[in-house]
């Protein structure tokens, strides 16, 4: 039987690296080594931007929402507490596009908060 050396295999392992490291900056997209370093550390960052970025809409529509409440004279934590109460389950983000695209129905529902509250 034939022998098998491992060439191929280490070529293809490493243009598969170097075509991930594209556009780094300096010898970290041309030099394996850097090249793998970079690219398991740029994976680590997209992790945690991935969770970041639920994080940061979350507090955004909140502060939509806030701010949309403080115009009607409530705040943010009183209209909530409104909303669960009067059993409407909107989630922030519909909260937040309402408050901005929607003023009207934005009003009713913090005039409805406000008599559930009471």
């Amino acid at each position: 039987m034939a022998r098998v050396k491992g060439a191929m295999m280490t070529r293809k392992r490493r243009k598969k690296t170097l075509k991930l490291a594209k556009g780094y900056y300096g010898s970290k997209s041309k030099h394996f080594k850097m090249a793998k370093q970079q690219v398991m550390k740029s994976g680590n960052y997209a992790f945690i931007g991935r969770k970041q970025k639920k994080r940061d809409f979350r507090r955004l529509w909140i502060a939509r929402i806030n701010a949309a409440c403080r115009a009607e004279g409530m705040n943010y934590s009183t209209f909530m507490n409104g909303l669960k109460k009067a059993g409407i389950t909107l989630n922030r983000k519909m909260l937040s596009e309402m408050a901005i695209h929607d003023a009207a129905s934005f009003s009713a529902l913090i005039e409805t908060a406000k008599k559930a509250a009471k």
